[in-house]
């Protein structure tokens, strides 16, 4: 028994995004844990993004020294979910992330695609975006579509907007939907505590300041599938994973990113 519909599947593969209802709600607890000592024990790639007001923090990579977090990724319905929208035999963790805006914080998540930043490319990729706290006008934004575009959008600083890697020309600029909305489609939708946004890599996405009286946790998982290879960066890429020894073309090697699913 599948845990996506026919259906589902379809509308991730066109849209690069679908939501999901209620997959985590009894994984709420543990997400919250692994959040809390992640805040309290951060980790090397720990980010207080520069806000003017409020908090953003970020962290990710700390899965295999927080017990909550690896129990998630193992136990939960997130790698199976990623193997049906990746329609993938098998899922591989990546990497996790946490993302949390205090009340009151009205910095956004500047527009972009994940894809760039990573050295990962292939048709069979997945993040999964699961809020802890109900999300309104928090929410996480996606690009409709924009997987599929034929070049990838320029990755940069979110300090500075500077290029994030140095020398090479041949990307799509950062659209901004806000003020040049032209055709394209924002996939948003309000979100309880458990429920999921799944989306690919390439799909372009940003998110809303947190202007309400609440913070927004959210945990993201990030899964390859099969068909997922490891590509050359014009730079160091984030996350950097220094000294994993892989040529261009391997597959990730399986004692750093192992299946955490077969079907």
């Amino acid at each position: 028994m599948t845990l996506l519909t026919e259906a589902e599947i379809a509308r991730f593969q066109q849209d690069g995004a679908l939501v999901v209802r209620g997959a985590f709600t009894d994984w709420l607890d543990t997400m919250a844990e692994g959040i809390a000592t992640n805040m309290a024990d951060p980790g090397p790639y720990a980010s207080e993004n520069k806000v003017t007001k409020g908090r953003f923090f970020d962290d990710y990579c700390n899965w295999t020294r927080i017990p909550a977090f690896e129990k998630v990724i193992r136990h939960s319905p997130a790698a199976r979910l990623a193997a049906e929208a990746m329609q993938s035999p098998i899922a591989r963790i990546f990497h996790d992330h946490v993302l949390v805006k205090e009340p009151g914080t009205p910095k956004p998540t500047p527009w972009h695609q994940d894809a760039p930043y990573y050295f990962v490319e292939g048709s069979q990729t997945v993040s999964l975006w699961i809020p802890l706290d109900p999300v309104r006008e928090a929410s996480l934004r996606l690009i409709a579509g924009s997987h599929r575009w034929p070049r990838m959008v320029r990755p940069v600083s979110w300090a500075d907007d500077s290029d994030f890697y140095r020398g090479r020309q041949d990307w799509t600029p950062v659209p901004d939907p806000d003020t040049d909305p032209g055709d394209l489609t924002i996939l948003e939708w309000p979100m309880e505590p458990g429920d999921a946004v799944l989306f690919d890599f390439r799909t372009v996405h940003g998110a809303r300041g947190n202007l309400a009286t609440t913070r927004r946790r959210a945990l993201s998982l990030r899964f390859v599938g099969q068909d997922a290879r490891y590509v050359e960066r014009p730079g160091r890429t984030s996350p950097p994973f220094p000294g994993h020894g892989m040529q261009p073309g391997d597959s990730l090697r399986d004692d750093w990113f192992p299946i955490v699913w077969r079907g």
